[in-house]
């Protein structure tokens, strides 16, 4: 099996972008999205032999998830069963029969970590509610988590330990959260891989000059580890400042 996960920064404009072809070429069985920034009816791609599930913030233009499945969910879930985090459109949960996709994007603690302690309620309520579904079966958590792990997941760690996405608190809630059953599926694979990114910004040539962060995951549960075959970014593919991760299970 398959598994993408992408932030396009806007689905309708990546739609611009050559996505169809990428999606085709991609084949992935289950493909996420994160940060589409649109409201319902505002797209017409229906991939066929897809199932399709939406998350839209009510906000316009913000935020915003979506999974297409070639198998239909179990169950669909939208948020984490908490009002306040629920509003913008960050978490899909899809049940299968012997796992749980969720895809999510993390909120951003913002420049001078003003949003830092909302973000740190979202950590322990996220992960609360993802060791909760762990207890039914194994989950598998993608998407942009807004955190660099790790110096060896950023270009500049040391001139970026202040802030937002590099903070001791966000990597801290990162620790926490692997140390509740979860791998880190590119770093199993590709422990002391440098220079792997998923996201850069528009400034500075930064994508040309390979200067970025990878804060871009497939977290899986370690119930499921055996079945772990590959895990790859491919920072090749264009039409957002971030690039498409992809996780392979037998």
């Amino acid at each position: 099996m398959k598994f993408i996960s992408w932030n396009v920064n806007g689905f309708r404009a990546v739609l611009n972008k050559g996505f169809v072809e990428i999606f085709n070429e991609l084949d992935a069985d289950f493909f996420c999205l994160q940060e589409t920034k649109m409201q319902e009816n505002q797209h017409d791609f229906e991939p066929e032999g897809y199932f399709s599930y939406f998350n839209y913030a009510q906000r316009k233009g913000y935020s915003g998830t979506a999974i297409f499945s070639k198998k239909e969910a179990l169950c669909v879930k939208l948020g984490i069963g908490i009002e306040k985090f629920d509003d913008e459109g960050r978490v899909i949960t899809c049940e299968y029969d012997d796992f749980y996709l969720v895809t999510c994007y993390t909120p951003n603690s913002k420049r001078e970590l003003l949003r830092l302690n909302y973000r740190m309620e979202w950590e322990d309520a996220f992960q609360d509610f993802c060791v909760e579904l762990t207890n039914t079966k194994p989950v598998i958590v993608c998407g942009d988590l807004n955190v660099a792990h790790t110096k060896i997941d950023l270009k500049n760690p040391t001139a970026n330990r202040l802030n937002a996405g590099f903070s001791d608190e966000e990597r801290d809630k990162m620790t926490q959260f692997l140390n509740q059953g979860f791998i880190d599926s590119y770093r199993y694979f590709h422990p002391d891989q440098k220079d792997a990114y998923t996201w850069w910004s528009y400034l500075h040539n930064s994508r040309e000059r390979n200067i970025g962060w990878r804060i871009d995951y497939f977290l899986v549960a370690e119930e499921l580890e055996k079945r772990m075959k590959s895990a790859t970014i491919h920072s090749h593919i264009m039409g957002s400042d971030h690039c498409p991760v992809e996780l392979e299970l037998d």
